[in-house]
């Protein structure tokens, strides 16, 4: 059975090449050098979330439809010893799909944990006007879209269409949180 990182990495070069794109044209499209894009596909190193975010941008593809295996049908339950988790050790970032896997929908869940003192920005969304439902489990983070700031506590909710740069940081505390993609 193969890690993790090699199933990752041949998805990324499944979905790269099913945009018919070389490495080359995937580097200039998602800011992210030819060389690193290599290492990644050739499973090396795993990407971090910045590097996700790129991609799925380029690919105007949310993060769990890069991340997402190539499916054979809908299941309408996934257990949580199966649900599809991925961490970004370099950044303090975990993320996990709680919504069964379906090429078909389109709403999905996502669990995300960041560690203290950490950032995650995005340049860009993956797919313009997006809606987030963002609501905080535990901790405290700072929620910057575009231009506007947010401080969210555990129990707040945040909702937003994304349409630009994204910046998520903690401080002190780790922050817990799910994001309802619609």
């Amino acid at each position: 059975m193969s890690s993790l990182n090699d199933r990752l990495a041949e998805r990324l070069r499944q979905v790269r090449m099913a945009h018919g794109w070389s490495l080359q044209e995937l580097a200039d499209r998602a800011a992210v050098s030819r060389s690193t894009l290599s290492r990644i596909e050739n499973g090396d190193v795993s990407p971090t979330a910045e590097t996700l975010g790129s991609l799925s941008t380029a690919y105007q593809m949310t993060i769990s439809q890069v991340l997402a295996p190539i499916e054979a049908g809908f299941a309408a339950i996934v257990r949580r010893a199966d649900q599809s988790q991925w961490s970004d050790a370099e950044n303090g970032f975990a993320r996990t799909i709680i919504s069964p896997p379906s090429g078909g929908l389109t709403a999905e869940v996502v669990r995300c944990t960041l560690s203290p003192y950490q950032i995650i920005s995005y340049a860009a969304p993956s797919v313009p006007g997006h809606e987030h439902h963002l609501v905080m489990l535990s901790g405290s983070l700072s929620v910057t879209l575009g231009d506007e700031p947010h401080q969210l506590e555990s129990g707040d909710c945040l909702r937003y269409q994304l349409f630009g740069p994204s910046r998520f940081q903690t401080g002190v505390d780790p922050a817990s949180y799910m994001i309802f993609l619609v």
